[in-house]
């Protein structure tokens, strides 16, 4: 799956490759990331931004869900209870930053926004169900 975005001036693309574990539901194994931030001050740092925020955008499109009891309360009072993506789930990542003779831009935020996209995409092409619904993993209790 692919997907684009834009923000903060810079441009991030990513690709994810994702199978179906023995339950059904999505696993993410690898995904590829190339951002245009202008000038890169400090590849190391745009890199871990990338990630981080990708690791914060599968989390998200995977697991990141609150539900409400019969009378109206979140069941998830702490994380204990509070589904979130764990190490042992991160799937390998590399990221490419391309060179530029552009002002440099943000790189705080713009890794996040198309890890769920890219996903969705990906799920897509493997199961033929369009995505309308996060997170795509349903809550258990």
């Amino acid at each position: 799956g692919v997907a684009v975005h834009k923000s903060f001036g810079s441009y991030v693309a990513q690709i994810a490759e994702v199978s179906k574990n023995a339950a059904g539901e999505p696993r993410v194994h690898r995904m590829w990331c190339a951002v245009d931030c202008g000038v890169p001050v400090n590849p190391d740092v745009i890199r871990a931004q990338m990630e981080g925020g990708m690791g914060y955008g599968i989390g998200a499109v995977l697991y990141d869900a609150i539900s409400l009891s019969d009378g109206g309360y979140v069941e998830q009072s702490n994380f204990d209870r509070y589904r979130s993506i764990r190490i042992n789930e991160m799937p390998d990542i590399e990221v490419e930053v391309i060179r530029s003779t552009e002002p440099p831009t943000g790189v705080g935020e713009p890794g996040t926004p198309p890890s769920g996209p890219a996903i969705a995409n990906a799920w897509r092409r493997l199961t033929g169900q369009s995505v309308h619904r996060l997170p795509l993993v349903p809550i258990t209790a």
